[in-house]
């Protein structure tokens, strides 16, 4: 980890940070003892206050890692908003708050928000209602209620932009940057994110005032301990393979990735017609059965999640075992966060990608030189795996 360009090699425990007994006893009853870097980094200074823009690789705490201090800052008698996160899409927002309702289990009176579209607002309407402290909201949805008045950020103390990078990606920079504008009380601003972008860097320009810069690079002893595996295969044996990949290794939890929403309904189906339950999670299905089928999965009562790239980050889900790339996927920072969901929490993870043709098996010799992942070779013909 690097800390404004200097190596740090200290990676402190929990009770080393200086936290109330309420959040040690919340971070105590989830089992976690060692703080991961981004979170040793980054807390002792969001709980001084100070800007912090931190990168590192996806699965390794950052929610964590702003949520301790922002919790840490709330006044369980305050009836003001004081603490806001903006994330990119609601998959993330979701997750934020649930990770920041477990931080608040033992400090009663502090409540937390959640904001997003496809959720009708009337509900919104009534969670603020119950003034809490913290809200966590997707830009859009944050700008409907800022203009029906239903919330009100004039006492908003910290800032954070979870997944800038993608946030920005999306064009939500206008919607970001007048948020921005509003919060005149702002005493602090936080940007984590697996990559840094130009964008990220300009809106770290303007509004962030000599940030901590915290980098946590990929190695060994944050890097998820994932095999990857590249298989060729006709197009139309992939759901067959995938079936058989599933029976073999005993996966009992799976997500599958595909490139568009009419290829994630249509695995579905084939899956389904196999005899494994699955569902599928896109930009087409209400918001409420998105959230239920995360439920399902969550709960083991589904097998396979097939998704697009939209839940591709923020699936609070730490025990997938595998994940199939049935596509292989457009963008090399696509293929990152894809396979990040298996591998977490220091566990073991595998991760597949089915390559049908030449277009197919050069976009992933571009994705393992970019991303210098270790990716071994496979072909699957007549139903035998065999090892190239």
């Amino acid at each position: 980890m690097e800390i404004n360009g200097e190596t740090i090699t200290e990676i402190k425990r929990y009770d080393e940070l200086g936290l109330s007994p309420e959040i040690m006893k919340a971070i105590e009853k989830k089992g976690y003892v060692q703080a991961t870097p981004v979170q040793s980094g980054a807390i002792p200074y969001f709980m001084e206050g100070r800007d912090v823009i931190a990168k590192a690789p996806t699965g390794t705490g950052k929610t964590f890692a702003f949520g301790i201090p922002m919790v840490e800052h709330c006044d369980p008698g305050g009836t003001d908003v004081t603490q806001l996160v903006l994330a990119p899409t609601r998959e993330l927002a979701i997750q934020i708050q649930d990770e920041l309702r477990d931080l608040c289990a033992f400090k009663e009176g502090v409540r937390v928000a959640c904001l997003y579209g496809g959720q009708p607002i009337e509900r919104q309407i009534n969670q603020l209602k119950k003034r809490p402290q913290i809200v966590v909201a997707t830009p859009g949805r944050l700008m409907d209620h800022m203009k029906r008045r239903t919330v009100r950020l004039d006492h908003v103390e910290t800032v954070v932009l979870d997944e800038a990078d993608r946030m920005l990606d999306m064009g939500f920079i206008r919607d970001v940057t007048r948020i921005l504008d509003q919060i005149k009380s702002r005493k602090n601003i936080g940007m984590f994110s697996a990559t840094i972008s130009r964008e990220v860097m300009d809106i770290s320009w303007v509004y962030q005032r000599d940030p901590v810069e915290i980098t946590v690079q990929a190695d060994q002893q944050n890097k998820p301990d994932i095999d990857q595996y590249r298989i060729e295969v006709d197009r139309g044996a992939k759901a067959e393979l995938m079936v058989q990949l599933l029976e073999h290794g005993g996966y009992e939890r799976a997500i599958a990735f595909c490139n568009t929403k009419n290829m994630a309904d249509r695995l579905t189906g084939l899956l389904r017609m196999a005899g494994v339950s699955c569902e599928a999670i896109h930009g087409d299905i209400q918001q409420s059965a998105r959230e239920k089928t995360l439920q399902k999965f969550r709960d083991g009562r589904l097998r396979v999640l097939v998704a697009t790239d939209v839940a591709a980050r923020g699936l609070d889900i730490d025990d997938v075992d595998v994940v199939f790339n049935y596509d292989v996927p457009d963008e090399n920072e696509y293929y990152v966060h894809r396979i990040g969901r298996t591998g977490r929490a220091k566990r073991h993870g595998i991760a597949y990608t089915f390559l049908s043709g030449i277009n197919e098996e050069l976009r992933m010799d571009q994705i393992v030189r970019g991303t210098r992942n270790q990716v071994k070779k496979l072909r699957y013909d007549q139903g035998t795996l065999e090892e190239l």
